[in-house]
């Protein structure tokens, strides 16, 4: 099954038998595992995965590579091929408990996770393949200049390990950045208590929108000064300082600020 990649779906197709063997080991497939497929591309994971006998599901937007897809996998009634675009797809349409995998493609790596974090829920672990950057990104430590509004989004929500480097020559053609691979897993137990999901992201997207500014100045006309003092933030210091788990806190605080003015 070979088919050229096209620059329009930021295709890089996993060629290395080594890397394949080492993510495969790192998901560890078994018979009666739910798995979704983010972007089969020429099947060089999905072949391993749907071998291991588990239900596998692969999302792929390619229309030509759906067509080689459901010709190669016909006679596998365990492998189901879905022609979607991953950033629309309703992954709880598939049902719970679902172990998530992809080279996801690098530009949209980060809408897709976003969209992906909608179904925590319904989500046991991932393991993706991403840009090096992002990945560092993920991972990224309070006061590291890699540390963001990715960070915080999805690391009050989840779980990310970083696993090992994949160099561009593993990938056909080459792409011109080093990729990584994590894995993700919902937050066990209570996690991070967040009382207003919409809030929270309000906060950090205006915080971060202005990241050299001093919370007081990035986060003007949202929180007072009293609202950092009052769960223990210093209104000088900048987005990158505050933790995972004060951002939360300040949101909280701020829910219950306006629920007692309202």
């Amino acid at each position: 099954m070979t088919m050229g990649a096209r620059k329009r779906f930021g295709q890089h197709f996993l060629s290395s038998t080594e890397v394949i063997e080492q993510i495969v080991a790192a998901i560890q497939p078994k018979v009666g595992d739910t798995i979704v497929e983010i972007g089969p591309g020429q099947a060089a994971i999905t072949d391993p995965l749907a071998a291991s006998g588990a239900n596998l599901h692969a999302v792929e937007f390619d229309r030509d590579l759906v067509a080689l897809l459901s010709k190669r996998f016909a006679q596998q009634e365990t492998v189901t091929i879905h022609e979607a675009d991953a950033l629309k797809f309703d992954f709880s349409s598939i049902g719970k408990n679902l172990r998530v995998v992809g080279n996801l493609p690098y530009n949209i790596s980060t809408p897709l996770l976003f969209h992906l974090l909608t179904y925590r829920k319904d989500t046991v672990d991932a393991h993706f393949m991403l840009q090096k950057e992002v990945v560092d990104r993920l991972c990224a430590a309070p006061g590291n200049k890699s540390y963001g509004r990715l960070t915080i989004m999805l690391g009050c929500q989840m779980e990310v390990v970083p696993l090992f480097v994949v160099p561009p020559e593993a990938f056909s053609p080459p792409p011109k950045v080093t990729s990584a691979v994590i894995r993700m897993r919902p937050i066990p137990g209570p996690g991070h208590a967040i009382k207003d999901a919409k809030l929270l992201a309000d906060i950090v997207r205006a915080a971060f929108s202005q990241r050299r500014k001093t919370l007081r100045n990035a986060l003007q006309g949202k929180a007072h000064t009293d609202d950092l003092e009052a769960v223990g933030i210093a209104a000088s210091d900048r987005p990158e300082q505050v933790s995972i788990a004060d951002w939360v806190k300040l949101a909280n605080h701020l829910s219950d600020v306006q629920m007692i003015d309202n």
